[in-house]
């Protein structure tokens, strides 16, 4: 109970802040467009990459921590899909979407803060090392799988498949912030001081910023219909994913830091790229916009228990 009140709820206040506020009317819904705007485009690229050029990418990088990690992503993903295609019947687009709702967990504005006040500011490495390949990885895999389907439905060739997923993840504001710190990581520049401290006035506000942000943004997302898919959603990002992670670390021999980055990113509810891309494809939109605001609900409890389960 010390662990939800004194690291899990001052996140979910926040969001609660934000969602309270545009249901009252004291925030409306154009200046949520505006705020999320600033940290998705702006301020959340700046902390990727402020934290990325500095990362020891060796120590970080961790083999036993990403395969851990994505391992257990593809089966949420594995299980996502089938599940919507043999349980409950939907269309194999319908599928790939609830697939990627099971497999894009919000690593960056749920996982970063909460093992943060958990475990200090110094247990973020592994954090960094999962967000660096977690947009890039999950786009790849849902668009690739998305384009696959669809070129078999259309009987096309997929020659173009490659340039199509490339272009796809280069638009994204977030991708082009971890490239450009590991960019500069690689290369030993070290930033002028000005740019240091400016983008770390960004940085400093980009996860409150996002977190209310994002209770806006969920408070537009009312539940309806498909609630035993959306149910099974959060089923498997909640416990499935973390449950396989938490295996395949502790077979692996993955360090006791590295594990709790690793659990508690893989614990975290669908994040809103998950509506972003069934919206791309207009497919389960319904089901991906419940499942974020459902499972955001439920992380609230399912996130102490790991924080619990953890040593």
């Amino acid at each position: 109970m010390q662990a939800l009140i004194e690291v899990v709820l001052p996140v979910f206040l926040v969001i609660g802040f934000g969602y309270a506020a545009v249901w009252r009317g004291l925030f409306s819904e154009s200046a949520v467009d505006g705020l999320m705007v600033f940290t998705q485009r702006f301020a959340l690229p700046c902390l990727l990459f402020r934290a990325l050029s500095t990362l020891d990418l060796g120590a970080g990088f961790d083999p036993a921590l990403i395969g851990s990690f994505y391992a257990g992503a593809v089966a949420g993903f594995l299980a996502g899909l089938l599940g919507a295609r043999y349980l409950f019947g939907r269309d194999w687009e319908d599928a790939v979407a609830i697939g990627f709702c099971c497999l894009f967990s919000n690593s960056l504005l749920l996982g970063l803060p909460i093992t943060e006040r958990a475990y200090g500011a110094d247990a973020l490495a592994g954090n960094y090392a999962i967000i660096a390949l977690h947009s890039p990885f999950c786009y790849a895999l849902g668009i690739t799988a998305m384009e696959l389907v669809r070129a078999r439905r259309a009987g096309a060739g997929t020659a173009g498949l490659p340039t199509k997923v490339a272009g796809a993840m280069l638009k994204n504001a977030l991708i082009l912030g971890i490239l450009a710190g590991i960019a500069v990581n690689l290369s030993g520049w070290t930033l002028p001081v000005p740019i240091g401290d400016a983008l770390d006035l960004m940085v400093r506000a980009a996860l409150p910023a996002a977190l209310f942000g994002l209770g806006g943004v969920l408070y537009r997302y009312r539940p309806e219909g498909d609630l035993r898919t959306i149910a099974f959603v959060a089923a498997v990002s909640l416990l499935l994913h973390p449950a396989v992670v938490w295996g395949l670390g502790q077979a692996s021999g993955l360090p006791e830091t590295g594990l709790r980055s690793a659990v508690v990113t893989a614990a975290m509810a669908p994040g809103v790229n998950t509506y972003i891309f069934a919206d791309m494809y207009g497919r389960a939109r319904r089901v991906a916009a419940s499942s974020v605001l459902i499972g955001t609900a439920a992380s609230v409890f399912t996130a102490w228990l790991w924080l619990a389960a953890l040593p």
